[in-house]
């Protein structure tokens, strides 16, 4: 053991560089990786991440208008209760509505300070808080209501109040905008919230009596318990509601186990990347030191020693990489600008953040080690020093093609270069290289069809399932034709369809779908179809992929249901990209549901904008022409307006070209060593130092150009089926995957071949520079 000790430090001694490089891909590998994970937590727990960061309340009580209220005297006792950490307000609050170009949504009124509460703190995304100054009547705007509103910092939205003497209308002025760990807005489903100072709530409606009260606690799994204490103290005469943090959770992060499912593959793709990557520099090392393992089996070491050795030095290695790795990420991750800061900030509050602190470099280290130990086992089968020349491969003679494309006068380089990249010094071994070099470029390729199907839902939502990018209701209905054209009429609306929407049970009334009544046969709607034809006869409809998952039918079959009481069958004719309701939507035009119901009127207008019509102008424009009396309403979007998984994406895409750029320096150093003697050769028969150096930089470019185009093309294609399984997985159907450019992806291919020709001018250099030589322990 202490001769091994003895060679293992004479190995570092010799050979610093490589064992540097050895520690520093290791490190910056599991960095990324750690980065990579702190970002997906961010991304997949956007509840937790605002809990956390808001200091949010895990219980909300919200007393009843009208009664005798809780003040601070009567919710002193609460902060005593065993199962509380800490109180938020009380707070009074006052039922209103909000309206501004036409749309209106329910809010909740907040009286709050001029500085924000330390418990349940909103978190402002845009603009300022409330102030005594600027504005008299000030209000910040919860996200998701501001987002319904179109409401911005510095714009103005009407309030209207019913009290005793009846409606009371003021303008109030929107000066920032915010996050809540409580429930979000949605339209039937629940009030925004609105913050104000107390004195704005006085003017606004000096008799209001509605309470809030938030109780967060110090285990989460008291809540039930606490809620009980808490009733049992204020009195349940006082309570008019409770909203639990269970709800808020499951209201903002419905999506989570879907975005879950697909970083986590990714994450498990990069580490295997990034393990293949570094165990295929150890094996590169291993290789290049052939002839010194073979004068020490000379000299009396055992295979057992060698092998002991090796394991020795790249584990240490591998793990003096991961610790170094792991504590400049936890030390210095959190000064990084941007988004990536901010999520190594929050990530030690987040689930998990231990588990992959620890599991991220652990499984590194340990994928590394089974890699080293079969490269260390191959390291204890080479023969000693008299057969030690065939460490160092034989070249291939050129080919006859070669000989033809240098008889014709092409470049000797580039022919030379191909020899070097594809032939020499086995085939094998090369593609094996280019195969390990195309896994990384692959994986980038997928999150780039993963992050342009994302983006698609932004850029062309009528390809996911949203033509229409409104939504018009009128208290009094009018005939369906009037009011079509009077829509129509207005600036930047190309088509109004009228539509209706009803529950409907399943044969057997075990579950609950969707009918949607769209367009008639003369003005149908635009449906996204993805498989078969939109409806256009009489019976026919369109099914997402969640209700033929759930009945078990095809495209093609006839479907029973029950609305109101009475049957309707339905021929399904086509599959639709379905964003709504997990899918389980069957879509027909309205002279198929007026069959069964001739008084059927049109309950609200979708309303299809001409290309470049800005839907919040529009959406005014409508307003207007209606007279006030419509509620407009801007179609929700199904990515949830959110960058943080294209964020995770994009670091995921910086991670495995992290892994890349190891593999392909990897492979430009172990094809300089194994080519020395081919060369020194063409040196020695005419070829002048720089076409040398350039013959190696030509093998590198042209190694990684076909790698890049390779990895882009199985990963483009792989990435299609990915995100179509996903999203059929969830409903929404298959076919809502899409490309990325074609010019982006050739940019892709051109960038790695670049950066293959940059990474080889180094070797270059100093090849071209060495002397003429001929010897078995020639290395670079």
């Amino acid at each position: 053991m202490r001769a091994t000790w003895r060679w293992v430090h004479s190995d570092l001694r010799t050979h610093r560089g490589e064992a540097l490089f050895a520690v520093l891909a290791s490190a910056g590998v599991i960095a990324s990786l750690l980065l990579a994970a702190a970002l997906l937590g961010y991304a997949v727990s956007p509840w937790q991440r605002v809990f956390q960061q808001s200091q949010g309340s895990h219980v909300w009580l919200h007393g009843r208008e009208g009664r005798e209220g809780f003040d601070a005297a009567a919710v002193a006792p609460l902060a005593a209760l065993d199962e509380v950490a800490a109180v938020s307000g009380p707070f009074r609050t006052a039922a209103a509505t909000l309206e501004t170009g036409g749309t209106r949504a329910g809010v909740a009124l907040r009286a709050t300070g001029a500085r924000p509460p330390d418990t349940a703190r909103p978190l402002l995304t845009e603009g300022r808080w409330l102030t005594t100054d600027g504005p008299r009547d000030q209000v910040v705007l919860e996200r998701t209501l501001a987002r319904t509103l179109w409401a911005e910092p510095g714009e103005t939205v009407t309030v209207t109040l019913t009290g005793r003497r009846g409606p009371t209308t003021r303008t109030l002025h929107v000066v920032g905008v915010a996050e809540t760990a409580e429930p979000r807005y949605r339209a039937g489903q629940g009030d925004g919230v609105g913050w104000l100072l107390p004195e704005t709530l006085d003017r606004l409606a000096p008799a209001a009596t509605g309470q809030s009260v938030g109780l967060r606690l110090k285990d989460a799994d008291d809540t039930d318990y606490a809620v009980q204490r808490a009733v049992t103290l204020l009195g349940a005469e006082r309570i008019d509601q409770v909203t639990t943090w269970q709800r808020a959770k499951a209201d903002l992060g419905g999506d989570d186990r879907l975005l879950g499912q697909i970083f986590a593959a990714f994450g498990l793709a990069a580490l295997l990347a990034a393990a293949v990557a570094v165990a295929g520099a150890v094996r590169a090392r291993i290789r290049g030191q052939a002839g010194d393992i073979a004068v020490l089996k000379a000299v009396g070491f055992t295979p057992g020693q060698v092998i002991r050795g090796f394991l020795l030095q790249h584990l240490g290695f591998a793990v003096a990489g991961a610790a170094l790795g792991t504590a400049a990420t936890l030390a210095c991750g959190r000064w990084i600008p941007g988004r990536v800061g901010a999520a190594v900030a929050l990530w030690p509050r987040l689930p998990g953040h231990r588990l992959a602190v620890t599991g991220v470099p652990v499984a590194a280290v340990l994928l590394i080690a089974a890699a080293t130990a079969l490269a260390a086992w191959r390291a204890g089968r080479v023969p000693p020093v008299p057969a030690a020349r065939q460490a160092h491969p034989v070249a291939r003679p050129l080919s006859a093609l070669g000989r033809r494309a240098l008889g014709r006068r092409l470049s000797p380089v580039l022919v030379l270069g191909w020899r070097s990249a594809f032939t020499a010094p086995g085939r094998a071994r090369v593609l094996g290289a280019t195969a390990r070099l195309a896994l990384p470029i692959a994986l980038m390729t997928v999150a780039l069809v993963a992050w342009s199907t994302l983006g698609q839902f932004r850029t062309d939502p009528a390809r996911v399932g949203r033509a229409a990018a409104l939504t018009v209701r009128t208290a009094e209905p009018r005939p369906a034709a009037a009011a079509a054209a009077a829509l129509e009429a207005v600036p930047g609306v190309a088509d109004a369809v009228p539509g209706a929407e009803f529950p409907a049970l399943v044969p057997g009334q075990t579950a609950t779908i969707t009918l949607r009544g769209l367009g008639t046969a003369d003005d149908p709607y635009p449906h996204a179809i993805a498989e078969g034809r939109a409806p256009t006869g009489p019976d026919e409809a369109v099914a997402g992929q969640g209700l033929l998952d759930l009945l078990g039918v095809r495209v093609g079959e006839w479907v029973r249901m029950t609305v109101g009481g009475r049957p309707q069958i339905l021929h399904l004719v086509g599959r639709s990209i379905e964003p709504d309701h997990g899918g389980r939507v069957v879509s027909t035009t309205l002279d198929t549901l007026r069959d069964g119901a001739p008084d059927l009127r049109p309950a609200f207008h979708a309303l299809v904008l001409r290309p470049g019509a800005d839907p919040r102008r529009t959406a005014a424009a409508v307003a207007a022409a209606t007279g006030g009396d419509a509620e407009v309403r801007a179609t929700a979007d199904p990515a949830g307006g959110e960058d943080a998984p294209r964020g995770v994406l994009a670091a995921l895409a910086a991670v495995l070209a992290l892994i890349a750029l190891v593999e392909l320096l990897t492979l430009i150093g172990t094809g300089v060593r194994d080519r020395a003697r081919d060369l020194l050769a063409l040196r020695a028969i005419g070829l002048t130092p720089r076409q040398i150096g350039a013959v190696v930089v030509t093998a590198a470019a042209l190694t990684a150009l076909a790698a890049a185009v390779l990895g882009t093309t199985l990963g483009a294609a792989l990435g299609h089926r990915l995100v179509d399984a996903e999203a059929a997985a969830t409903g929404l159907g298959a076919g809502v995957a899409r490309l990325p450019d074609p010019l982006f992806l050739g940019a892709l291919v051109l960038a790695a071949t670049a950066t293959g020709a940059l990474a080889a001018l180094a070797p270059a250099v100093r090849t071209a520079r060495h002397r003429l030589a001929d010897s078995p322990g020639e290395t670079f």
